[in-house]
This record gives structure tokens, sequence and C-alpha cells, in this order.
């Protein structure tokens, strides 16, 4: 993400990354060692994005958002409200009411959290993301203070989907959630190969 973005040009298509982590604790500029409480054997990464500490794990959806804000209009605030809403509208989709929650980034489904954000911005382009939870262990969420805060208890679309969906392919899930963000944005989403989860974002031209 660091590469790409250092090596983009104001001709360079915004591109959109989907990717699992293997377990993993993330450490944003904002992190205070406090909120690590039993990491064990999990390996604690220090990042660059905003934000505290979150995990990452298999069954998380990850989705890195490579724009160029400023080509686009946006500001960092309207990206995040606009990823949050992306979120929303795919839960939505799927017979799930989800919200924001003041003074917190992210999505939560009857308080419990199920999306989380952290971004940084450079040279008006953006990278790093959000995380989705699909069908991970929620564990080792325990061993940390969840972004910074106590007690926050967390969910899975596994958890509080109708059981019609609870099983849906993670990459079907994937590209829905796209074309949601996409839109948007006033992008078109296309895969960059049939078995390549990555995304270039094109101009949409109605």
């Amino acid at each position: 993400m660091q590469a790409f973005t250092d090596q983009r040009t104001p001709e360079t298509s915004d591109e959109l990354w989907l990717v699992e982590h293997p377990p993993v604790f993330t450490q944003g500029l904002a992190g205070k060692p406090e909120h690590v409480l039993n990491p064990g054997t999990i390996p604690i990464i220090q990042t660059d994005r905003g934000g505290q500490v979150t995990y990452h794990g298999p069954g998380q959806l990850v989705f890195y958002p490579l724009i160029d804000i400023d080509r686009l209009g946006l500001g960092v605030r309207k990206l995040v409200c606009n990823l949050e809403q992306s979120v929303i509208d795919l839960m939505t989709d799927h017979q799930v009411e989800a919200d924001r929650k003041a003074g917190a980034p992210g999505v939560f489904v009857d308080g419990e959290k199920i999306a989380s954000i952290g971004l940084k911005v450079r040279r008006g382009c953006t990278f790093h993301g959000l995380a989705l939870n699909v069908d991970l262990d929620l564990s080792p969420f325990s061993l940390i203070n969840p972004c910074g805060v106590a007690d926050q208890r967390m969910t899975r679309w596994v958890d509080c989907v109708p059981d019609a969906y609870r099983h849906i392919d993670k990459a079907v899930l994937a590209r829905r959630w796209v074309k949601h963000f996409a839109r948007s944005v006033g992008l078109d989403a296309q895969h960059e190969s049939a078995d390549d989860e990555t995304h270039a974002l094109l101009p949409n031209h109605g």
C-alpha cells in the first residue's frame, strides 16, 4: 500500500484491495500500550494508520481503498462516512439493521462492532481501510481493548444475518460490498482478472 501510494501519479487508477490476514494485532499511530492487554503468541505490528489497536485474522474481510481523494473531491470525513454507509447498506441488503456510533468510527449492530476503520492519507491519497468481521474467531479481541475502547463487544456477520445468508461465499460478499462503495464515491469497480480480488476503480460516467 505504501509503495503503491508513493509511486502513483495523477493518472493512476484508484484501486481497492480485498484480503484476509493471518492472526495479527495492528497498532495505529494513536495506539497506547495499555490497550494491549495480553497478546499471547499473536504478533503486534506497528502501522502508520490512524486509530488504536485492532485484530485481523482469517474470516475477516479487509478492504483497502487506495484512492486519490483530492481527484474525487472527497474529504477524509466524507470517505469514512462512505465506507461506513457501504457496510450499512450491505447489511440492509441482508436484513440486518446496522448503524454508526457518535465519536467511534466503524459500524455497529445492536451496539456490537462488526466493522472497524483506520485510514492514512498521504499526498491526498488514502491507504489502509476497513475490516468486516464475517466468520472469524472473535476471542482474540478479548486480549485487547478494541480501537482503544474497554469492554467493546464485537460481533460477526454469521451471528447477525438470517440463516439464508449465513454461509455466503466471502468473494460474493466482497463483490456486493465493492458495488456499494464504488457507487458511493462515483466510481465503477472492475476485477483486474478473473482470479484476482483486487479491483480497479474507474470514473463512472453514467
